[in-house]
């Protein structure tokens, strides 16, 4: 069978059908019974997303040890990426990192990640136990974000590591910076270090030439892409692509089974084998119209007072390697307004659900699925607030640098080190025994075995000023840290 005839077909979603549609008496879970329950979900809904949430692994296969349709489906998925294997994710992107480095990493094993990772690659250093060592991401200080690390930091990084088992590389960052993928996995894996990538943002790179590389392409080993942030399956569904023979399949499976539930989500699933279908048909004109919608709108913009977009020029002038062009970045900042203001005014205002906001931008995230309406109705937004007359009225306190505190121990310690807590206020010189952050994008102020200074004591007083929801295992204005005059250090005998 041609690959263009294999990719057409649905085999979990197919049978999936097959199984709803037979006629079955189910005594199995989910109690439900095939919606057969009512509840306000189905008055509303309709019962097909009961109906087809089945848990059944006779003739449905077995995500722990696919054999049969669910199996077929991540064959046909790893081939549309050009993958050697292709794993199903339930648990959203952050398992699949979470395989990743502890498929590839062991106790104590040095990997190398830039430090503005989302805190996923931080709670896979605390289940790996592998020790991270930071590599500088470009900063933009003018905006207050961080971008992706060049071939120099990289490069830095893995000659002064060279027993280093892993790199992890963002492709793209938040805001759709992209490094030299290609070039750092070529000069990784001459010194034998494997690449993982976090693609969390980068689905669509695959399918269109207009955009970067995907992570499959530039050569990477392994990379945790979330379909639905930008595929088109359900939230929580991704994939983990794996590439070449510095990868243990067996074991990457042995690891997902520890991660994954063993109930999978059919729904889930199901999104993931017919997301991967629409894009092996669609995948190129789906992201045409991402770029074309973007691109309209950023002409549309060009025009502002003081609102200013940041397109792919801007972050190319500024020492980024490639951009993601289905992105839209605009900065706030001459007008006075941070882009939390902003992004919560276009919501309550405008009833327009931003992406993100930062300290002084918003983040706009076009796909296949953007109207020309919907684009229409941000352009018109953005150009109404454009013409509010406001003084600055940024808090001084707002006006801090972007800045990353000082690595202490490795995560895995802190987080079994013995705890107490303490206010802010007083944390200045304790090493953080959490990870704290704002969500989104959930990249940490603080990482657990990084020591608390005045900067991060001073980020997080401005947040809780403003009302914003800070992630944090503590309550309130108390932070976790290591109680270090009850802590014994661990020795490499005592651990692994």
């Amino acid at each position: 069978m041609k690959s263009d005839e294999k990719q057409s077909q649905t085999p979990f979603f197919t049978a999936l059908k097959d199984y709803v549609k037979s006629g079955v008496a189910p005594f199995d879970v989910p109690g439900h019974k095939l919606g057969r329950i009512q509840n306000d979900m189905i008055k509303e809904l309709g019962d097909s997303i009961f109906l087809y949430d089945a848990n059944a692994p006779y003739g449905l296969d077995n995500l722990s040890n696919p054999r049969g349709v669910i199996k077929e489906a991540e064959n046909l998925c790893a081939e549309l990426f050009n993958a050697d294997a292709a794993y199903f994710i339930v648990g959203g992107t952050t398992t699949a990192i979470h395989a990743m480095i502890m498929s590839t990493c062991r106790a104590r094993d040095t990997v190398l990640l830039p430090r503005n990772v989302h805190k996923s690659i931080v709670n896979a250093l605390v289940l790996s136990g592998a020790v991270p060592v930071f590599m500088k991401p470009l900063i933009d200080e003018e905006y207050g974000f961080a971008n992706s690390v060049p071939f120099e930091e990289a490069k830095r990084a893995i000659d002064e590591n060279p027993d280093a088992k892993a790199i992890v590389l963002l492709n793209p960052t938040y805001f759709g910076a992209v490094s030299d993928l290609k070039r750092i996995c070529d000069y990784a894996h001459e010194r034998n270090i494997s690449v993982l990538v976090d693609e969390a943002h980068g689905t669509q790179f695959a399918f269109n030439d207009q955009l970067p590389l995907s992570a499959m392409e530039a050569g990477a080993d392994m990379a945790a892409t979330s379909m639905h942030k930008t595929g088109g399956s359900l939230t929580q569904s991704s994939i983990l692509l794996c590439k070449g023979s510095r990868n243990n399949y067996e074991y990457i499976r042995t690891v997902l089974n520890i991660l994954q539930s063993t109930s999978p989500s059919s729904l889930l699933l199901a999104s993931l084998d017919v997301a991967r279908k629409s894009l092996a048909e669609n995948g190129y004109e789906l992201t045409s119209r991402a770029i074309e919608m973007r691109n309209y709108a950023v002409n549309k913009l060009k025009d502002l007072k003081r609102a200013k977009v940041l397109d792919e020029d801007y972050f190319l002038e500024n020492g980024v390697f490639n951009y993601d062009k289905t992105r839209l970045v605009v900065s706030f900042k001459d007008m006075g307004y941070s882009g939390f203001a902003i992004y919560r005014l276009l919501k309550e205002k405008y009833n327009i659900q931003a992406e993100l906001g930062e300290k002084y931008v918003v983040l706009f995230i076009f796909t296949g699925g953007t109207t020309l309406n919907d684009v229409n109705r941000l352009v018109e937004a953005i150009k109404d607030i454009d013409q509010i007359e406001v003084d600055q009225v940024f808090d001084e306190d707002f006006l801090f640098g972007h800045h990353f505190p000082e690595y202490v121990v490795r995560p895995r310690e802190a987080f079994h080190a013995p705890k107490k807590y303490v206010n802010y206020l007083d944390a200045k010189g304790e090493i953080s025994a959490e990870s704290i952050m704002i969500y989104p994008p959930g990249i940490p102020l603080v990482i657990m075995g990084e020591r608390i200074d005045d900067n991060v004591m001073k980020t997080i007083k401005f947040y809780l000023m403003k009302g914003f929801t800070i992630l944090k295992d503590s309550a309130g204005e108390f932070i976790k840290v290591i109680d270090t005059e009850n802590w014994i250090k661990r020795s490499d005998e005592d651990e692994i």
